[in-house]
């Protein structure tokens, strides 16, 4: 297809012609998610381990991590689930009871090594700048913990532009569940279809679809160009990472302007 986006036109470019509100997912899509998670997941482990080295293992094991490289299988279940997903696999093999207090464990160790090894995606600043100026309503929607969330938007210096930030503990649910995009959307008096949700995996493109909002995919997580394949066929557009999104929306816009040639 031709343009600087060449998988941007999945659907029609009438199926969702302008944008008002912009819902970010956060590791694949603000925040380098091998290089933020790989040492620091390791560092968890280690920590919860303690000194175990054959629980450290098997934590490693069913984690799908490759511990010569720091870094997860593209198939784990950290890769876009939440502590709640895989906590109860964690807590079978430390001997912990499986429930909030351990999840709350593990979600501050994960939240303070997450930004120990913080590596943003582009520059997620800029970006952030750049919407806020045109009028966009910004927003997170993670599977990782709200407080984690908010200590990396912090870091990264985007909290102040973000006017909803919403982890799986946060009371809407978590993706692929349409939960925080419905928030987002009610909260700020938005049309749903005026809606995108960006992000790098087929779990923020089903809760776009559910919500009935757009979805945007981009190819900056774990798998990525490879994730073209599979994301292609649920995304309203494809892109390479967000440092492309200003120029879609500009596309997007030029598209939903009147036509300045008069009727005959």
């Amino acid at each position: 297809m031709s343009g600087p986006f060449p998988d941007a036109s999945v659907f029609p470019a009438s199926h969702h012609p302008r944008l008002d509100g912009i819902l970010f997912d956060k590791d694949g899509t603000l925040v380098d998610f091998d290089a933020t998670w790989g040492p620091a997941a390791f560092a968890v482990m280690r920590d919860l381990a303690d000194g175990d080295g054959a629980a450290l293992s098997r934590l490693m094991q069913v984690s799908e991590y490759v511990e010569s490289e720091r870094r997860f299988l593209p198939s784990s279940p950290l890769v876009a689930g939440s502590s709640a997903h895989y906590g109860p696999l964690w807590a079978e093999i430390l001997g912990h009871e499986s429930g909030p207090a351990f999840f709350g464990l593990m979600d501050d160790l994960f939240r303070a090594h997450g930004l120990t090894h913080l590596a943003p995606i582009h520059d997620p600043l800029r970006i952030c700048d750049d919407l806020r100026a045109r009028g966009f309503i910004l927003g997170i929607a993670t599977n990782d913990s709200e407080a984690s969330a908010r200590a990396q938007a912090a870091v990264m210096r985007i909290e102040t532009h973000l006017d909803f930030i919403a982890g799986y503990d946060s009371g809407h649910g978590s993706k692929p569940d349409p939960g925080m995009v419905s928030a987002f959307a009610a909260m700020h008096g938005l049309t749903i279809g005026r809606v995108a949700l960006v992000g790098d995996s087929l779990h923020d493109l089903h809760a776009a679809r559910a919500a009935g909002a757009c979805a945007i995919a981009v190819l900056s997580g774990p798998l990525g160009k490879a994730a073209r394949t599979e994301l292609a066929p649920l995304a309203d557009h494809v892109l390479g990472s967000i440092a492309e999104l200003p120029d879609l929306l500009d596309q997007l816009a030029a598209k939903a302007a009147p036509s300045a040639r008069p009727i005959s």
